[in-house]
């Protein structure tokens, strides 16, 4: 037994000419019907030519409407040539014949598929009414007054639409002429024939026109890259000179720090430690500026797999600035819980680097931090008061205070930077961390 199973539906059974007509008949609703009476004003252009540089000031405001004032012109001249030649049996109509035309040209500054329908349309009538032995359907003024439209419109939308212009324009030619007319001559084959000059010239412009706006935004966007890569290039050069520079110096700083208790004969617990301490705060340093910078030393660099800083640290962070001399009091509320890596290496970093403003700049000063779990982020808070003692404070370009802030705003969050009453310095940030993100 042998089945034979369908594998066309109704949509797809149908002859591929049928498809054909369907997106032949779609690209005609496409261009013409479709919002066919859509209100689109015609723009000013933008005036980038030498010529218009030439003219005066006040002149040069309005040079972007020169268009407007072209299709105006020719409105003008369908209007003279159509009052002229007007001789209707009708008189009344004579002015309203006369102005018709020009209208249907000045039409296409606001509704362009809709001035090609109506120019199409009263063609017939206007024929009738004045120059009928003229060649039907078109008249001298009709005749005209469409070739203005097809390029106005034209020039207002795609190519495609030219096409499908001209071929309704000559089909319609065709029909009026020889199955509408009276033996006259027709003016069919003259408007097939001139409409298509006019459209072909029209779409020539045009498709260059877009294709030099293709190859000025293309030289833009080179240009943007180009300058992109240079700043990359010279960022690259300078932390490469950093990293040399600033390790190099680091380096000697840890084997001095290491060597000099060995200098002094008897030396004290105290100093030993204070040099203990510089040797390893010297070591970490080095490790993390080659592990930041050193990528940057050869394409194929490996960083180091250490572990990132995170919040759980921040006991040895405040030991640390605890030696150097800085009385600092840690403060934790909340419930105390895990966030994502980034936020755990931001909040840690924006501490960091608050307790090393407090060194430079208020030397001898008291510090705060303080650490909120709140529901819906971490909240952070570096404070310290006035500088006091001898030691004077160091300046500084205020490069520390932006990476803070550019660390906060990566993550969506806010802080504030500013002096307090007293004379001392505060720091707030508050990171959000929605539940999702903390579950992860």
């Amino acid at each position: 037994m042998i089945r034979v199973t369908q594998t066309q539906t109704p949509g797809t059974s149908r002859a591929p000419e049928f498809h054909l007509v369907q997106v032949v008949l779609g690209g005609l609703r496409q261009e013409l019907f479709h919002d066919a009476l859509a209100y689109r004003p015609m723009p000013p252009v933008e005036v980038t030519s030498r010529l218009a540089r030439l003219l005066p000031r006040r002149i040069r405001a309005h040079a972007g409407f020169f268009p407007h004032a072209v299709v105006a012109f020719l409105a003008a001249i369908a209007f003279a040539a159509g009052y002229e030649t007007t001789d209707t049996r009708f008189p009344p109509l004579t002015l309203v014949i006369s102005c018709a035309p020009p209208a249907l040209v000045l039409l296409t500054l606001v509704r362009p598929v809709l001035a090609f329908w109506a120019s199409l349309g009263s063609a017939p009538f206007i024929g009738y009414l004045t120059d009928y032995d003229a060649g039907w359907p078109w008249s001298h003024t009709t005749f005209f007054s469409h070739l203005v439209v097809l390029a106005v419109v034209a020039a207002r939308t795609r190519p495609r639409a030219a096409v499908w212009m001209w071929l309704v324009t000559g089909a319609f030619s065709l029909f009026t002429g020889m199955f509408l007319g009276t033996g006259n001559d027709s003016e069919a084959v003259a408007m097939i024939f001139v409409s298509a000059l006019v459209l072909l010239t029209v779409t020539v412009f045009q498709v260059r026109r877009e294709a030099d706006r293709e190859v000025t935004a293309q030289q833009t966007v080179t240009e943007r890259e180009r300058s992109k890569r240079t700043l990359l290039e010279e960022r690259t050069t300078i932390a490469r000179e950093l990293h040399d520079v600033v390790a190099h110096h680091m380096s000697v700083v840890a084997i001095q720090a290491e060597a000099a208790p060995y200098r002094v004969e008897n030396p004290p617990p105290e100093l030993e430690q204070a040099f203990l301490t510089i040797r390893e705060n010297a070591v970490a340093a080095l490790t993390e500026l080659r592990r930041i910078l050193g990528v940057v030393r050869a394409e194929d660099y490996e960083a180091p797999d250490a572990p990132q800083p995170t919040l759980a640290d921040l006991d040895a962070l405040v030991a640390n600035v605890r030696e150097a001399g800085l009385d600092v009091e840690k403060t934790v509320t909340g419930a105390v819980r895990e966030l994502p890596q980034g936020v755990e290496l931001s909040a840690y970093r924006i501490v960091q680097e608050a307790l090393s403003n407090v060194l430079r700049h208020a030397p001898g000063a008291a510090a705060k931090v303080e650490v909120s779990y709140v529901l819906g982020g971490l909240g952070l808070r570096v404070a310290n008061g006035p500088a006091r003692g001898l030691v004077k404070p160091s300046p500084g370009a205020g490069h520390g205070i932006t990476g803070m802030r550019e660390r906060v705003a990566m993550l969506s969050g806010e802080m504030t930077a500013e002096a307090t009453g007293d004379g001392g310095y505060e720091v707030t940030a508050f990171v959000p961390v929605s539940r999702e993100e903390a579950a992860e």
